[in-house]
């Protein structure tokens, strides 16, 4: 058995003496394990960093076995050119976590491949956070529990929608949500077309999705949310406390 594949890095362990465990995203293959031969050697250690992206060949006696990569860099430095920027590194790290804990192994996700290449890219960008909190939505409809965020729930209409219902993962206007709105999760205004970010949105986007991945992907399998996620949630909530302590300091 054996195919060829281009492929993003999620995960390297050491395995044996000298080889690594590579865990890779794959465009027609999905989430994939295998053996890299001398993978921890010095001379090409640096090609399966976290998120790296691959030029890959997979060959082993039979499907189910665990098998053998050979692999060629093709292109991004992953992990290394985010060195000296720690908000955009724990985005990737949080990303490249969710989706090799969240993905079903062998199962082709070529959307969410895409999607992830796209964030890697967008991660040398100013609005990084942003990009995180739309392909954790990408992530969440590809699994099947995608948010309907078209329109209001309550009212049908497109307008000022400001809420999501915990209960049905649907948009609910402003006005519509006013009475309830201490049972509902914010809708930042960056995912429905508005304008507007930054930290506070960002940390409001990420307890959305954080939500439903926590209770539709890894609750049913007893599963917490990967530590990784968490740091990166970590870090906009300190920020958006720091903002509201900032305006609710008398002028």
């Amino acid at each position: 058995m054996d195919w060829q594949d281009e492929a993003i890095v999620l995960a390297a362990r050491p395995y044996g003496e000298d080889a690594l465990l590579l865990y890779l995203l794959t465009r027609a293959h999905g989430r994939h394990a295998g053996v890299a031969r001398g993978g921890q050697s010095r001379k090409v250690r640096g090609t399966y960093e976290p998120g790296s992206r691959l030029s890959v060949a997979w060959r082993a006696r039979l499907a189910e076995h665990l098998g053998n990569f050979t692999s060629e860099p093709a292109g991004g430095a992953g992990a290394a050119a985010l060195l000296d920027r720690p908000g955009p590194l724990a985005a990737l790290a949080s990303a490249l976590a969710l989706a090799e804990r969240a993905l079903p192994e062998r199962e082709p996700h070529p959307a969410v491949y895409d999607g992830l290449m796209a964030l890697i890219d967008a991660l040398c960008e100013e609005h990084w956070g942003e990009a995180t909190v739309a392909w954790e939505l990408a992530l969440l409809r590809d699994l099947g529990f995608g948010l309907d965020l078209s329109c209001c729930a309550a009212t049908g209409r497109n307008d000022q929608l400001a809420y999501v219902s915990p209960k049905s993962g649907r948009a609910i206007s402003l006005l519509a949500g006013e009475a309830w709105h201490e049972r509902l999760l914010p809708l930042p205004a960056f995912l429905v077309g508005g304008a507007g970010g930054g930290e506070v949105a960002v940390y409001h986007g990420l307890r959305l999705t954080g939500f439903f991945l926590e209770r539709d992907v890894f609750g049913p399998h007893h599963q917490p949310l990967p530590p990784a996620r968490e740091r990166l949630f970590a870090r906009f909530a300190a920020a958006a406390a720091r903002a509201n302590a900032t305006i609710a300091e008398p002028q």
